[in-house]
C-alpha cells in the first residue's frame, strides 16, 4: 500500500488539460474580504509556497479542534452547572479561526503572485476544505454543547450532515458544469464564528442562555441559520447553476445517473451512520459524539476528494467508497448486538482505519501529481534546480 497510486493515468492526462474556472458572487467576498486578502499577501514573501500557506491554516483549524477537545471532550461545559471553557480559550480560538480563513483566502492569490499555480495548489486547497468540515461544526458545538440550553449531539450530527452536503454540492456543480460556484456561506459563516468566539469569551456562555426573541434562544438562531442558508441560499443556487448549465447544452454528463454518481457515497455514508445511531445497542452518539462525528466527517472528506480529483480531471466519478464497506460490517455487527464495550472498540478502530487511509490517500495523492507536474509540493523551487 505505501506505493499504491490512486491517480490513474487518464486522470494524470486529464490534469494536463485542466483550466481553473470559479464565479464568486458573494459580496462580503468580493467588497471586503478579497480587497483584505490582496493587501495580506503582500505581507507573505514571494519565496513561500502557497501549498505551505494553505497546510498551516489546516493546522489552525486542527489545533482549534484539540484545544475545544481538551476543555470541553464531552461538550457539557457551557451547559449550566458545569466548568465552563476559560475566556482565553474563546479568544484563541476565535483569532485562530479568522487567520485560517485568513490564510485559505490568500493562498490562491500567494499562487498567481509567484505564478506558481497549479492543479495540485487547488486539489490541495479543497482537499483540506473538506476535512476541515467536520473540525469547524464540531468546535462551533461547544459555543451552544449539550444539555438543557445546549443542542442535542443527534441534532448537531444533522447539522453537520447539513454542512457536509452544502460543501460538496458545489464540486457536483462543478463536476456536472465545469465551474465552480463559490457558495455564500462559507464566507459569512468563517467571519460571524470568528466574531462570535470573541464575544462569548466578553460575555460569557450564560449570555447565550437567554432568549434571543420572545422565546427564540440563541440555539434555535443557531440552528436555523446553518438549515436556512441551506435550504434557501445553498441548494436553490446550486440548482439554478445546474439547470442554467442545462438549457445551454454545456453539462459535462448526458444522463442524470451519471450527473448524480458522485453523491451516492456520501448519501450511503448518511445512510450508514444514522442507522448506526439508531440501532446502537450503547447510544454510541450519546456516548463518544466527537469520535462519531470525526469519523463520519473523515469519510465524508476522502469521497469528496475522489470527487474532486474527478471533477479536475474530467474523469468519472467511482460509484462507491471501499471505505463503506467496513463502516457497513460495523453497522451489521452492530445490529446483531454487542456489548457496549465492543462498539466503543469499533469506532475507535473504524475511526483510526479511515483517518490513516485518508492521509495515505492524501499523501499518495500529493506525490503523484508533484511527480508528474515535476514541483515540490512545499517549495517554488524545481527539483532539477538542486
Amino acid at each position: 500500500m505505501a506505493g499504491y497510486e490512486y491517480v490513474s493515468p487518464e486522470q494524470l492526462a486529464g490534469f494536463d488539460k485542466y483550466k481553473y474556472s470559479a464565479v464568486d458572487t458573494n459580496p462580503l467576498s468580493l467588497y471586503v474580504m478579497h480587497p483584505f486578502w490582496n493587501t495580506i499577501v503582500k505581507v507573505f514573501p514571494t519565496w513561500l509556497a502557497p501549498n505551505l500557506i494553505t497546510f498551516s491554516g489546516f493546522l489552525l483549524v486542527v489545533f482549534n479542534f484539540l484545544l475545544m477537545a481538551y476543555f470541553d471532550p464531552d461538550f457539557y461545559a457551557s451547559a449550566p452547572g458545569h466548568k465552563h471553557v476559560p475566556d482565553w480559550v474563546w479568544i484563541v480560538v476565535g483569532i485562530l479561526n479568522f487567520v485560517a480563513y485568513t490564510l485559505d483566502g490568500v493562498d490562491g492569490k500567494q499562487a498567481r503572485r509567484t505564478n506558481s499555480s497549479t492543479p495540485l495548489g487547488e486539489l490541495f486547497d479543497h482537499g483540506l476544505d473538506s476535512w476541515s468540515c467536520v473540525y469547524f461544526v464540531v468546535t462551533v458545538y461547544s459555543i451552544f454543547g449539550r444539555g438543557s440550553t445546549g443542542v442535542s449531539v443527534f441534532v448537531l450530527y444533522l447539522l453537520l450532515w447539513v454542512v457536509l452536503f452544502s460543501f460538496i454540492l458545489s464540486h457536483w456543480e462543478k463536476y456536472n458544469t465545469g465551474i465552480l460556484f463559490l457558495p455564500w456561506g462559507y464566507d459569512i459563516s468563517q467571519v460571524t464564528i470568528s466574531f462570535v468566539y470573541i464575544v462569548t469569551a466578553v460575555v460569557g456562555v450564560e449570555a447565550w442562555y437567554e432568549p434571543f426573541l420572545f422565546n427564540f434562544l440563541y440555539r434555535d438562531l443557531f440552528t436555523s441559520m446553518i438549515i436556512g442558508c441551506a435550504l434557501c441560499v445553498t441548494l436553490p443556487m446550486s440548482l439554478l447553476n445546474f439547470f442554467r448549465s442545462y438549457k445551454n447544452n454545456t453539462l459535462k454528463h448526458n444522463s442524470i445517473y451519471e450527473a448524480v454518481v458522485p453523491l451516492f457515497s456520501p448519501c450511503l455514508l448518511f445512510i450508514l451512520s444514522t442507522a448506526w445511531i439508531l440501532w446502537s445497542p450503547s447510544d454510541i452518539l450519546e456516548l463518544h459524539p466527537r469520535i462519531f462525528y470525526f469519523m463520519v466527517g473523515t469519510a465524508f472528506a476522502n469521497s469528496t476528494c475522489q470527487l474532486i480529483v474527478c471533477q479536475m480531471s474530467s474523469t468519472r466519478c467511482p460509484t462507491l467508497n471501499w471505505l463503506l464497506v467496513p463502516l457497513f460490517l460495523v453497522v451489521l455487527v452492530v445490529n446483531l448486538g454487542v456489548a457496549s464495550y465492543v462498539e466503543s472498540i469499533l469506532l475507535y478502530t473504524l475511526t483510526t482505519a479511515f483517518t490513516l487511509a485518508h492521509i495515505h490517500y492524501g499523501v499518495r495523492v500529493v506525490k503523484q501529481l508533484s511527480s508528474h507536474f515535476q514541483i515540490y509540493p512545499f517549495s517554488l523551487r524545481k527539483p532539477n534546480s538542486d
